[in-house]
């Protein structure tokens, strides 16, 4: 049998053995999700993102708003009072990645959706201190000005079908239209104006 003091002596085992408890501890914890409903079941009322919002996920992606901001209301009354229903997993079945994250620079923005106007939020992002003066959040205004790419749209709702996004061929067909003519602004409004609004009533 091998002795502690022999492991901690024996760089190469130690190596070893570290690796293959890492991998069992990863497949303990996240090999049973696959196999729960509650992680792999969409919440009733859960649609796909349409082609507009999923190009506006791209625009929050891409200038790192999940930096200052959480998508993920923890089931605490602190929270659940200020942002409304906490998150549960059926409601992140689409996403790929998931925004959950945990710095809160700003706040959380699961529950956002039509808790503003749509100028509201155009305003904010332009300029965000015309709507909260002590916001340290950077403003976005040349979004406004830079039309929506949508070169990739379908290879990119093609590629997330096959990870399990049950979108449809004319979805896909469609998609490029529904882009003509927006702005990144646009479709980051119509991203943020989206969120978690399948519990936004539950309680």
């Amino acid at each position: 049998m091998i002795k502690h003091e022999q492991i901690e002596k024996n760089v190469g085992l130690l190596v070893i053995l570290t690796v293959l408890v890492i991998i069992w501890g990863g497949l303990l914890e996240i090999v049973p999700l696959f196999f729960q409903k509650s992680t792999t079941t969409p919440v009733e009322g859960l649609k796909p993102y349409d082609a507009v919002r999923l190009s506006g996920r791209d625009i929050y992606i891409r200038e790192g708003c999940y930096n200052c901001h959480s998508q993920m209301i923890r089931p605490f009354r602190a929270e659940t009072e200020r942002y409304g229903h906490y998150s549960v997993a059926g409601e992140f079945v689409y996403d790929h990645p998931f925004q959950w994250g945990s710095k809160r620079t700003g706040p959380d923005l699961h529950r956002v959706g039509a808790r503003y106007s749509d100028e509201w939020h155009r305003v904010h992002l332009i300029n965000p201190r015309d709507v909260v003066p002590e916001s340290n959040m950077p403003a976005y205004a040349f979004l406004e000005k830079a039309p929506v790419d949508a070169s990739r749209i379908e290879d990119k709702m093609r590629a997330l079908r096959k990870v399990g996004v049950p979108y449809t061929d004319e979805e896909i067909a469609g998609a490029r239209a529904l882009l003509d003519g927006k702005s990144e602004l646009d479709v980051l409004v119509a991203y943020l104006q989206g969120l978690g609004l399948e519990m936004k009533g539950a309680r």
